[in-house]
């Protein structure tokens, strides 16, 4: 039986923060679509732009990983 993976506690920034690097990375940031989503879900959080830049700044490792992750399909 295949051990579950333990919870790990959600991180609205975190989330954030790889939904900007997936666009950024497909240049995708000057899109519509960009603004409607990332837009919606900055204020959906309560948070702002600046915010995930300075997260991006300090975290960019484990978001690229997350990134490449969720790219990858795991």
């Amino acid at each position: 039986m295949a051990k579950a993976k333990p919870a790990r506690k959600k991180d609205p920034v975190f989330g954030a923060a790889v939904l900007k690097l997936l666009f950024r990375e497909r240049h995708e940031e000057q899109s519509p679509q960009y603004h409607d989503i990332y837009e919606g879900v900055l204020r959906d959080l309560g948070l702002t732009d600046e915010q995930v830049e300075k997260y991006l700044e300090a975290n960019l490792a484990a978001v690229k990983e997350a990134v490449r992750a969720r790219v990858r399909g795991g």
